[in-house]
């Protein structure tokens, strides 16, 4: 085991521990946690669409709800933090309109003083499908930071392969010299990583979970090691799982039981280094030309 990981489920919070998942509400545990110690808040909250783990309220109690959680959160963060805020539509059960959750709480955030760095588009090959609009393959991830210069952003640990690493330039006073970074090129803001659906190696019963591989990009790119992670809706635990993995320290909330349960096993086998993850930098599987495929989602287009 790398580290010393204890189950603390319901007792008094200390900064002793390199994982910390408290079974109760998060406006509880925000309580005791010190001002200006986290280094990045990163979560996705539920989208009070009535999935198992929520009770859906009108659109304006749950902004209110997001409103008190968000405004509790931000005096904990370090002046070079960030926050990150995963978010997809609110649907209207009465007459199917759509709402962007990431422009609805956008103003909350703002008028925080929080500075928006970037609105990250997480793209997935599937999901629910829909007869009656196209069928949504996309989340937002809203990056705040809580100064305009100085945060952390380790650009150099997320790049990524450049399309052509030999490119030189043409002509003018570079000619000849590499015209990309040889450590690679900045991922952009548009993210092709594959949800936790079927029979992906992360499945756990949590029907909303979150790829390990698009909470690590997040976590080495806004903080350094020994950092302090922290997940308001922690779920089945997966971020503080990818920060137990890049040695940052994890601190998480859940309602759930059952839930807490499964992310108290996978912070554990994050420790032991026997956790199965998709890694993050694995491309996305494209099958050749009249094979077979392996693999069908259950909600896969037809």
């Amino acid at each position: 085991m790398k580290k010393n990981v204890r189950k603390i489920i319901r007792k008094r919070y200390t900064d002793k521990e390199d994982a910390y998942i408290y079974h109760g509400d998060a406006r509880k545990l925000i309580k005791k946690i010190p001002l200006n110690s986290l280094q990045l808040i990163i979560t996705s909250p539920p989208y009070n669409i009535g999935k198992e783990y929520e009770t859906q309220t009108s659109l304006e109690e749950y902004i209110d709800f997001q409103k008190e959680i968000i405004e509790s959160c931000i005096p904990l963060l370090n002046e070079n933090g960030s926050i990150c805020w995963q978010v997809g539509n609110y649907i209207d059960k009465k007459n199917g309109e759509i709402y962007p959750l990431d422009i609805i709480l956008y103003d909350i955030f703002k008028k925080n003083n929080l500075f928006l760095k970037n609105r990250i588009i997480w793209y997935f090959g599937h999901g629910l499908n829909s007869s009656k609009r196209f069928s949504g393959r996309y989340e937002t991830i809203l990056w705040f930071t809580k100064k305009s210069e100085g945060y952390v952003f380790n650009l150099d640990d997320v790049r990524i392969p450049q399309k052509y690493p030999g490119k030189r330039h043409f002509k003018g006073p570079n000619k000849g010299k590499y015209s990309g970074n040889k450590l690679g090129k900045n991922p952009s803001d548009v993210w092709d990583i594959p949800n936790v659906k079927a029979n992906h190696v992360e499945k756990t019963e949590h029907p909303c979970q979150f790829p390990i591989a698009l909470i690590n990009k997040l976590i080495l790119a806004l903080t350094n090691e020994n950092d302090i992670v922290f997940d308001p809706f922690a779920g089945s635990g997966t971020t503080l799982c990818s920060a137990t993995l890049l040695n940052r320290k994890a601190i998480g909330a859940e309602l759930d039981e059952k839930y807490v349960n499964i992310a108290e096993d996978r912070i554990i086998k994050a420790f032991d280094d026997t956790l199965k993850y998709r890694p993050m930098d694995k491309p996305i599987h494209k099958p050749k030309k009249g094979s077979k495929l392996t693999y069908r989602d259950d909600n896969e287009d037809n």
